[in-house]
């Protein structure tokens, strides 16, 4: 990583930190974590089941919210305030503007689920009042919701190379959506015949399968996650994030910005 990456990557940071959106979202996935507590405590036997479910759920839509809203103006905030101008004409690449602009907003998000996070587990210390074996699914549970972020993150920058801000909202959504249900397409796939088939499957394997990258359902069940699906999901979260990366930068470098 070049020292201009690190460079726009730091300043990226910084502009994601002082924006207001980033805080009152927080503000709200917190008390939605709150929230949580007051749901367990008044349901029989299942609190923990309830906080951990309603907190990580909260932690991830936030965390979508935060990296579409954010990630969508990386590019066309720079061009309307004409300060890309004065980035490019200095010896900065483009591809390296771009990866400045994700590392940036990555590790901004990072910060946010971190900080989510432990509303989530002092949530959960409230209702439990100690930590149990299981709740080392959780921690996956939010590696995984990183992961997820970062391949939005990356979809944003790729939609808003070419596109205006709402409809990169909209592209990114959308798949953000279409994404949570890939599992349930690609059975849909296996079912439909000829070109419906066909269709189906492409756009089952295109679209990022953010199903796998979910389980919640199993941290809130205190069930064990093996080893092989951290790995997959790891390297499936690393490959789709740079090919969509890839993408963005093509487009951009092809884009006449005068």
């Amino acid at each position: 990583m070049t020292s201009r990456v690190l460079y726009i990557a730091a300043n990226t940071f910084r502009e994601a930190v002082r924006d207001r959106v980033l805080y009152n979202l927080i503000a709200f996935a917190l008390l939605m974590s709150a929230a949580a507590v007051l749901v367990g405590t008044i349901s029989i036997n299942i609190e923990r089941l309830v906080v951990i479910n309603l907190g990580l759920t909260t932690v991830s839509l936030f965390g979508m919210v935060i990296a579409i809203l954010i990630g969508i103006g990386l590019v066309s905030k720079e061009i309307e305030k004409r300060t890309l101008y004065t980035v490019l004409s200095r010896p900065v690449r483009r591809w390296e503007f771009i990866a400045g602009k994700f590392f940036g907003l990555s590790g901004t998000l990072v910060v946010n689920t971190f900080c989510m996070a432990v509303g989530v587990f002092l949530s959960l210390l409230y209702v439990s009042h100690r930590f149990e074996s299981g709740d080392r699914t959780v921690l996956i549970a939010l590696y995984f919701i990183v992961l997820q972020l970062f391949i939005i993150t990356a979809l944003a920058l790729l939609f808003s190379s070419f596109s205006s801000p709402l409809l990169s909202a909209l592209f990114a959504f959308s798949l953000f959506v279409i994404g949570s249900f890939a599992e349930d397409l690609r059975g849909f796939a296996k079912m439909a015949h000829g070109i419906a088939g066909w269709l189906a499957s492409a756009a089952a394997y295109l679209v990022p399968n953010f199903s796998a990258l979910n389980v919640i359902n199993q941290a809130a069940h205190g069930q064990h996650v093996v080893f092989r699906l951290i790995a997959y999901n790891t390297a499936y979260a690393l490959v789709y994030s740079v090919a969509a990366l890839s993408g963005a930068v093509l487009i951009f470098e092809r884009r006449n910005l005068k």
